[in-house]
C-alpha cells in the first residue's frame, strides 16, 4: 500500500478485493474503473473510492449485471434499484425457461418421441410465454382475418390463454406440442375457416344465430345414452330423438320437411369436427381445466340420424 500518498498499486488492489490484476486492468481500460493516477513510473495507482468501485462491479457481475450497464450505474446515468429490478424480471425468465426445458427433457426421457415431435418440443424449450401464445394468435389471424363474424364470439376465441405453469407435467407438454402441430397445420385451419366463411355467409343472408346451448346439452343428454348402447342412428329409437329434438333446432319458424332436415344435417356436419373439439380438450389439459368428454360422436350419431329419417320420411 502506498500510505503516503493513500493510493494502492495494482497488485494490492487485486488482492484487497478478490479480482484479478488482469480484470482490474480490463476494467480501467474499459472505462469503468479509471486509476485514480500513476506512480512515477508509471504504475496504476488507485484510492479507496475506486477500491469501493471495483467491489461494486464484481458484486455487479456476479450477480449477472452486464458492462454497460454497471456502467450507466456508475456513471449516475441509471438507477440501480431499477437495473437490479430489471434483472430479477430477467433471471425470472431464464428460471421459467430452464423448468420449461427441464420438463421436455423428462418428456423425452420417459418415451421415444417422433421427428417431428422432438421438433416441437426444442421449439417448445425455447420459446417464452408470449411466443406460445403468438403461434394461437396467427392461428387466429388465419381464421378469424378479414371476415365480417359475430364479434363476441371472435372475442370470446380471442381470449382465450394458452399458458404452461413454470413447472409443467408431461401431459401438458404432450398436450402443448399436439396443440402447436395442431393449429399449424394447413388442413387444420383450412377447415376452422371453413366454419367462419359460413358464419360469415349466414350474417349476409340475416340467416345467423348463435348455437343454442340449451339445445345442444338436450341432444347430448338424449343421444349419449342410445350410442353408448349400440342403438342405430337409422332405427326407430332414433327416430324418435329426431322427432323430439328436430323442430326446435329448425327454429325460424322453417317446416319440419325432409328437405329442412337434410340442411340441418349439412349444418350441423360443417361445424361438428373431431379436431376441432381436441383443440379445446388439448387447451384444458394445459390451462389445468377440468376435463371434458367428447360430444362430436354424440354429434355424429344424431346428424346421421337425421339424414335418415329424411330419407324414411
Amino acid at each position: 500500500m502506498n500510505t503516503q500518498h493513500g493510493l494502492h498499486t495494482i497488485g494490492e488492489l487485486a488482492r484487497r478485493t478478490g479480482l484479478s490484476v488482469k480484470a482490474i486492468r480490463f476494467y480501467a481500460d474499459e472505462g469503468i474503473v479509471p486509476p485514480t493516477a500513476r506512480s512515477d513510473a508509471g504504475y496504476r495507482l488507485y484510492d479507496a473510492e475506486a477500491a469501493a468501485r471495483l467491489d461494486l462491479v464484481r458484486t455487479l457481475r456476479e450477480l449477472g449485471i452486464d458492462l454497460a450497464a454497471i456502467r450507466a450505474v456508475l456513471n449516475r446515468e441509471a438507477d440501480l434499484g431499477e437495473v437490479a429490478a430489471a434483472h430479477v424480471r430477467a433471471l425470472d425468465e431464464r428460471i421459467r425457461t430452464l423448468r420449461l426445458r427441464r420438463a421436455v427433457l423428462s418428456t423425452v426421457a420417459d418415451r421415444t418421441p417422433t421427428e417431428r415431435e422432438i421438433t416441437l418440443m426444442s421449439d417448445l424449450a425455447r420459446l417464452s410465454a408470449e411466443e406460445r401464445q403468438r403461434i394461437i394468435d396467427d392461428y387466429h389471424d388465419a381464421v378469424f382475418g378479414g371476415l365480417d363474424l359475430d364479434e363476441d364470439f371472435v372475442a370470446r376465441m380471442r381470449s382465450v390463454r394458452v399458458d404452461l405453469p413454470d413447472e409443467p407435467s408431461p401431459a401438458q407438454v404432450d398436450a402443448w406440442v399436439e396443440l402447436a402441430g395442431l393449429v399449424q397445420d394447413p388442413g387444420f385451419r383450412d377447415r376452422v375457416r371453413a366454419m367462419s366463411l359460413a358464419q360469415e355467409r349466414s350474417r349476409a343472408e340475416g340467416t345467423y344465430q348463435r348455437p343454442d346451448s340449451e339445445l345442444g346439452c338436450r341432444a347430448t343428454e338424449a343421444v349419449a345414452p342410445l350410442r353408448a348402447a349400440g342403438v342405430a342412428p337409422d332405427s326407430p329409437e332414433a327416430r324418435s330423438v329426431v322427432e323430439e329434438l328436430a323442430g326446435p333446432a329448425l327454429r325460424d319458424g322453417r317446416p319440419d320437411t325432409p328437405a329442412e332436415r337434410r340442411r340441418l344435417a349439412e349444418e350441423y356436419e360443417l361445424f361438428t369436427d373431431r379436431r376441432v373439439e381436441r383443440y379445446w380438450q388439448l387447451v384444458a389439459v394445459i390451462n389445468e381445466w377440468p376435463a371434458f368428454e367428447p360430444r362430436v360422436p354424440d354429434w355424429e350419431w344424431f346428424i346421421a340420424a337425421l339424414r335418415a329419417s329424411a330419407e324414411s320420411a
